[in-house]
């Protein structure tokens, strides 16, 4: 009998507690997660080879008789092979297995198999290293194109092939179908249930190719139908206009602003302007300017009579901005407050009544903006910075304070993780997207190189230079301690922090600082180095947005193949920010081409979208920020670097059904409507 989608996988005839148990470990809870848990890759094992014509390290599969009785060595403690020898009429097979004791019963002399694994030796006599074995006929890990999972400690390749394909006959004629009728067969696409079928599964590399485009398409069509629906919610909301005469502000500034910056604060006054809210991202690189761009929107919004908020993820970067915005907006007549986790009991009472009576008209802060008891009169915009590491929940959560009746405040973001253009749109699909795409005037340059660990020594010897000349640097380490990684080589800061203090730069102080630390005891570490009472800080990525030290001028960043590029970006942003020439050090030791070419980029350009693009079109859309944390749907199947004209087709698809059904509400639609709505749900449900 069928199953429902949401049924738990324990249930599914043939997986049960035990097998559901190891694949909770990877998430799979339902058969939905189960049938919907995509390869990540597929090896074609469809060609089987004669002994005779194997290649030296090649990979390759062969059908061939177990010619006698496995053997079981124990050679010492935890090491322990089995050797067997396999024949066809052309040649003979030697087989080795390290540590799978089992096999010696399992593999029958006289039964033919089918072995998978990289050959060894030339001529009539190969070997082989842990291939991988079964029965001639069964047909699921040999003998065919087979799927190759993301894995994790106690689910293997065949416990999830054999899951899957259970999970396919439970549901198989029970696959609700969202993409409608006249959708699919617009677009030429296969239906749901062969597309789940070739997706895990397929015949050939066109069956492959059929499945995985329908199953793109859906993703993205079902996307922008949500983010279509969302965008339609927002017209349909209300705010109150902004408009205000902010000439004096430019006077006021010591600087001229750029082109890019004075565009972006053009689009956000014109939002503004309207009676329904603004939603906008602005995104710059490091140093682009994005703080007088908020600036300019934060005084439109106290001068036409509003409260204005803006929202930072550290302390550090709140106080930041708050003497950077401070002085700028109280000179031009519009009082302000900062109000953080550490803000004093008497000075909170205060600013608290404060906002309620309206006589703040902006204030800065933390996620303490929005605590229960804080109440503001009139809130017409909000702005946070750093967008991504906040939760969707905590962004609604400061809107909401503003909402009164239909109304709801304005809302701008910033973010300097810069973003290609393309995936912006869909990570912010909601947002209108500005972009802050030129440097001030005489912003550094860091020369960045990128090295194996052999140059340690080097480099340490150019630290001591920098730091006598009165510089400071920081060390960026990939963990925290080196429990979480024993035996590797990766750095981590509390050990590498000791070492360097005691071995290597015993004259100077050297602090540490990581995520596992109390807010306190870290903004502590960072104050103290940002006022020059340590000159070395050895940290995690805890300081890749919110510490500005101009007179820091090295940042070393170890095990740097760990990072993705936009990542090394921002942590490389953390120097240049003063007037000494600044330097960016990659160690890795990876030998891989790939990892050796992301690293390549970093030392070629300094442009952040230039990295972006570089970093998508490596490493995918998946997991853009590391964590996912933007409030929509993760997307499984789609590769933005690669499936852009799927996208816009899929958009026009989308746009068109929404241009004739705006609710969805035909009866043809409700498939369509109950799975985006699904989709929507889950990403939110994922973030609170």
């Amino acid at each position: 009998m069928a199953a429902e989608l949401g049924t738990d996988v324990r249930y599914i005839k043939g997986i049960g507690e035990q097998r559901a148990k190891a694949l909770g470990k990877l998430e799979i809870r339902t058969l939905r997660d189960l049938i919907s848990y995509f390869p990540r890759a597929y090896e074609d094992r469809s060609v089987l080879r004669e002994i005779r014509d194997l290649r030296d390290g090649e990979a390759a599969c062969v059908s061939a008789m177990v010619a006698a009785p496995p053997t079981l060595s124990r050679i010492r403690k935890g090491l322990d092979l089995v050797k067997l020898r396999a024949v066809d009429a052309t040649g003979v097979l030697d087989i080795t297995y390290f540590n799978q004791s089992y096999l010696k019963d399992n593999l029958l002399p006289g039964e033919t198999y089918l072995f998978y694994g990289k050959a060894e030796g030339a001529g009539g006599r190969k070997k082989m290293v842990n291939p991988v074995a079964e029965k001639e006929g069964a047909g699921l890990l040999c003998g065919r194109i087979v799927p190759i999972y993301a894995l994790t400690a106690g689910v293997s390749q065949g416990l999830l092939i054999k899951s899957i394909v259970q999970g396919l006959a439970a549901c198989r004629d029970l696959l609700p179908d969202p993409l409608p009728d006249e959708v699919r067969q617009a677009h030429d696409l296969c239906h749901i249930g062969y597309a789940y079928d070739h997706i895990h599964f397929p015949e050939s590399e066109e069956t492959l190719s059929i499945a995985r485009r329908r199953l793109v398409f859906e993703e993205l069509f079902l996307l922008t139908l949500g983010l279509g629906k969302l965008r339609s919610r927002r017209s349909q909301a209300a705010a109150q206009p902004c408009g205000a005469d902010i000439g004096d502000f430019y006077d006021t500034l010591p600087f001229a602003l750029t082109g890019a910056q004075r565009r972006a604060i053009g689009e956000i006054l014109e939002d503004m302007k309207a009676p329904r809210p603004m939603n906008r991202l602005v995104q710059g690189d490091v140093g682009s300017g994005k703080t007088m761009v908020a600036a300019a929107a934060l005084l439109t919004a106290a001068r036409s009579g509003l409260q204005a908020a803006l929202m930072a993820p550290t302390s550090i970067l709140a106080e930041q901005h708050y003497k950077g915005l401070g002085p700028l907006l109280e000179s031009l007549g519009v009082r302000c407050a900062l109000l953080t986790g550490a803000t004093p009991a008497k000075t909170r009472r205060s600013i608290l009544e404060q906002l309620r009576d309206g006589s703040i008209q902006v204030v800065i802060g933390t996620h303490a903006l929005i605590s229960e008891d804080v109440v503001y009169r009139d809130l017409g915009l909000v702005v946070t910075d750093e967008q991504h590491r906040f939760g969707v929940d905590q962004r609604s959560a400061l809107s909401e304070k503003g909402r009164v009746g239909e109304t709801q405040p304005h809302l701008l973001v910033m973010s300097a993780t810069p973003i290609p253009r393309t995936l912006a749109l869909i990570i912010y699909g909601d947002l209108d997207v500005s972009v802050i795409d030129q440097l001030p005037p005489g912003r550094q340059h860091i020369s960045t190189s990128a090295v194996d660990g052999s140059y340690r020594p080097r480099i340490y010897e150019f630290l001591r230079k920098e730091i006598q000349a009165g510089r400071q640097a920081y060390i960026i380490c990939p963990m925290v301690d080196q429990e979480e990684g024993a035996g590797d080589e990766r750095k981590a800061v509390t050990e590498y922090a000791v070492q360097l203090q005691e071995e290597v730069f015993p004259q100077w102080k050297v602090a540490f600082v990581h995520g596992k630390m109390k807010p306190k005891e870290k903004e502590a570490v960072m104050a103290a180095f940002s006022a020059g009472e340590s000159q070395i800080l050895v940290s995690t990525t805890v300081v890749e947005v919110g510490v500005d030290v101009p007179n820091a001028s090295v940042i070393v960043i170890e095990n740097a193949e760990r990072f993705g590029l936009s990542q090394l970006h921002q942590l490389r942003g953390r120097v240049g920010r003063g007037s000494h020439k600044s330097y960016c050090i990659l160690i890795s030791d990876n030998e891989n081409e790939e990892t050796r070419e992301r690293l390549r980029v970093m030392t070629r350009t300094g442009d952040g979208f230039q990295i972006a693009e570089e970093d998508l079109r490596l490493r995918g859309p998946g997991d853009f920020f590391g964590r996912r944390q933007h409030g929509l749907p993760a997307m499984k199947m789609a590769d933005l670097s690669c499936d852009m004209a799927l996208l816009k087709e899929a958009q026009t698809a989308a746009r068109r059904l929404l241009a004739e059904d705006p609710e969805l509400a035909e009866p043809r639609h409700r498939l369509t409507r109950k799975r985006m709505a699904e989709l929507f749900d889950e990403a939110a449900g994922a973030l609170n």
